[in-house]
């Protein structure tokens, strides 16, 4: 079942298009990769499914309701959590209370204490620090910061921004092992990643995008084998 349909989607900034007409679908459970080089459009597509980039033309659909005009609080009331790129994190509030601020959309009632726990059994790391500032933990730590708080929004779709830039190896692998962890959980994901084949380690489908268009699709299988994409996307 389709959880995101995107059809013919144009977006731009002023009088630049960054979006050409788009189409893209995700389905329950899956990871859905959008890779690309810089200036693609991939960060553009996630901002214009955000409702934080105009949209010219097209159509976005959610689990079967058109959103195309949707603002952006509303789209984050549905249940689709945008984690952009650089985090953007409170620098100057606790790790806790970054997790916390993450629910903001659930009702009071709600009793965040297991989801919280839940968040420190993902990541341990967070645990340890859950009383220092976001501001003072290391790259990779904010990465899983962000992560964490946008899972506090119990998310129906969660889209990733370049998880892994300007992070050390290691720390890369514990990010997309988590990645798939939550992907298990039941959650789809729409990943944007440059590192085309880390991005294909796990994912389930690949759209590739040049220029504000989408130049190849498909399941991640066949395309890795594919000629155009080892040697415009896979450096090979």
């Amino acid at each position: 079942m389709s959880i995101l349909k995107i059809d013919n989607l144009k977006a731009a900034y002023g009088n630049i298009m960054a979006l050409k007409g788009v189409s893209l679908e995700v389905n329950e459970g899956e990871i859905v990769t959008v890779v690309g080089a810089n200036g693609a459009g991939k960060s553009s597509l996630l901002r214009a499914i955000s409702g934080l980039l105009p949209k010219k033309d097209g159509t976005v659909t959610f689990m079967g309701k058109d959103i195309t005009k949707a603002p952006s609080d509303e789209v984050v009331r549905l249940g689709i959590i945008h984690v952009p790129e650089g985090r953007q994190i409170f620098s100057e509030l606790s790790v806790l209370d970054n997790i916390k601020l993450g629910a903001f959309t659930r009702p009071r009632k709600d009793n965040l204490e297991p989801d919280i726990e839940r968040m420190f059994d993902l990541f341990p790391r967070l645990a340890e620090r859950k009383q220092q500032k976001g501001g003072s933990l290391s790259g990779g730590e904010q990465q899983m910061l962000a992560i964490a708080r946008a899972l506090m929004g119990k998310p129906k779709l969660l889209m990733l921004d370049e998880p892994s830039m300007g992070l050390a190896p290691i720390i890369v692998e514990t990010i997309f092992s988590i990645i798939e962890q939550v992907n298990k959980d039941g959650i789809p994901i729409v990943l944007i990643e440059q590192d085309a084949m880390m991005a294909m380690d796990v994912a389930h489908r690949v759209y590739a995008l040049e220029t504000g268009l989408v130049s190849l699709s498909g399941n991640t299988e066949d395309l890795r084998d594919d000629d155009r994409m080892r040697k415009i996307y896979l450096g090979g």
